[in-house]
């Protein structure tokens, strides 16, 4: 029994160590994609996969909306996931800064997505109306929205 509970701690530590140099998820959401994240290959996504079905990280963090699962199926992980949460704070003053072409909104969401931010900044003026449709845009549609327009 020590053996199996010293396995699971060593497999969680190199998991959590991994996870810092995470840029993007390729295998879907849960521990496993947290922890090798922004590797390519076959061998890091069997890896993220096989850690989410031995651990069922996946359907935990679904469930839940945690390891970068979102219950609702729509933006996960990585760069979505931040944007998401940044725009949940920042949503009235990121439709200003988008009429405007400028700001701290954009600048940050730039950062965020690893894009130009004058460029972005025109991009997201240039498209005010489809990202903002309506007053009661769900910051879920201008999040994707956002990114669609960025390519990201």
């Amino acid at each position: 029994m020590k053996k199996i509970l010293s396995a699971v701690v060593v497999c969680s530590a190199l998991c959590l160590a991994t996870s810092a140099h995470a840029v993007d998820s390729t295998g879907g959401c849960g521990l496993g994609s947290m922890a090798w994240r922004g590797q390519s290959g076959i061998i890091p996504q069997s890896l993220a996969i096989t850690t989410n079905n031995t651990f069922w990280t996946n359907t935990f963090g679904i469930t839940f909306g945690t390891s970068g699962c979102d219950p609702n199926g729509r933006i996960t992980g990585g760069t979505g996931h931040m944007m998401l949460a940044f725009l949940q704070d920042n949503m009235e003053q990121f439709a200003m800064d988008a009429a405007a072409g400028k700001g701290e909104t954009i600048t940050t969401l730039a950062g965020i997505m690893n894009v130009d931010s004058s460029k972005l900044g025109e991009e997201i003026q240039q498209n005010f109306a489809y990202i903002f449709p309506n007053d009661n845009v769900e910051v879920a549609e201008v999040t994707l929205r956002v990114m669609e327009i960025a390519n990201v």
